[in-house]
């Protein structure tokens, strides 16, 4: 099978840790638009972005190969690329730490604070795991092996190197990764544990919540612990067997449990981005897998703790974990 051509390298550095965009022009664009402003006009009509676009024209912020600024007067080259930086969306920062657990020639995994997105996606970009990353350690290639939920903490892995990224990200999609997280909930203890739930859980997009279906094959699955209790509280290790969005949280959620601070299940509350108090009490807790690119066994796990667990009155209160203060 013939490869595709790899697209040149971009003449921009990231900035804030995120890559400019790359467009390709087409081989055979619509007659008429034989100059650059006039396509890229016609490319992103109705919506913000061809206003943006002719700004950054007008500035000289759009390159081509070689880093050679374009104008828009300049000619339609056909199947050439050009690169240019999005206007990046204000965001309040995450005022918590990333922590770095391991770091090798090809892996980084890191242990990640509540209310920090893994991967820039909608309005968070620079404020995300990634593009932080990238920036505090110099590492531009930097790519997720996986992904965290914005609102959960703990252990989350990177690929170093793009040569390696496949392998890593296969670990995750072949389920040769053993994960275990802690939560937080009520203690029944009417409800019989150890369980594990299965279900079909789906996701819509454009609405928050996922949701199972009833009487559908299942698609998820989940091992629920109780581990201890206190005040009212249950600590309970979730080993989910499958990656579904949300899917502990649902699973949770179905047995009447739902996980302390969880502002989408049973009900959508819709918190500010910028509401770090009472985090969701749910964590991360242990990666451990065989290493595809070194042959090296791993275990790692997270250093954080539930802040309600030890301190249910400050969580409450929203006032930061220790582990949250830089």
């Amino acid at each position: 099978m013939r490869r595709r051509a790899q697209p040149p390298p971009s003449p921009l550095p990231q900035r804030a840790g995120i890559d400019p965009v790359r467009l390709r022009l087409p081989a055979d664009p619509d007659p008429g638009r034989t100059d650059l402003g006039t396509y890229l006009a016609a490319h992103y009509a109705g919506g913000p972005g061809a206003e943006a676009v002719a700004r950054l024209l007008a500035a000289g912020e759009v390159v081509g190969e070689g880093g050679r600024v374009l104008h828009a007067r300049d000619p339609y080259q056909p199947g050439t690329h050009l690169w240019f930086h999005r206007d990046l969306p204000a965001e309040a920062p995450v005022p918590f730490p990333i922590r770095v657990l391991h770091r090798d020639a090809h892996l980084l995994v890191v242990d990640k604070p509540h209310f920090l997105a893994t991967t820039p996606r909608g309005s968070h970009v620079t404020q995300t795991a990634l593009a932080r990353l990238r920036e505090e350690l110099d590492l531009p290639a930097l790519s997720p092996a996986h992904r965290l939920d914005r609102l959960t903490a703990g252990l989350v892995m990177f690929s170093v190197r793009p040569a390696d990224r496949g392998a890593y990200q296969l670990l995750f999609q072949d389920r040769r990764v053993h994960k275990e997280y802690e939560a937080l909930a009520a203690h029944d203890p009417s409800i019989a544990l150890p369980r594990t739930l299965r279900s079909r859980i789906e996701k819509t997009r454009g609405v928050i919540a996922a949701a199972e279906v009833p009487d559908a094959v299942p698609n998820a699955e989940s091992l629920i612990e109780l581990t201890g209790t206190a005040g009212g509280l249950g600590r309970y290790r979730l080993t989910p067997r499958t990656g579904r969005t949300h899917q502990l949280r649902v699973h949770m959620n179905s047995l009447g449990l739902p996980i302390l601070g969880d502002p989408v299940y049973p009900r959508v509350t819709d918190p500010a981005p910028d509401d770090y108090r009472r985090p969701l009490q749910l964590l991360a807790r242990v990666l451990a897998f065989t290493d595809p690119v070194t042959g090296a066994a791993h275990r790692f796990e997270s250093g954080r703790t539930l802040q309600a667990w030890h301190d249910r009155a400050a969580w409450e209160a929203g006032t930061p974990a220790e582990d949250d203060r830089a």
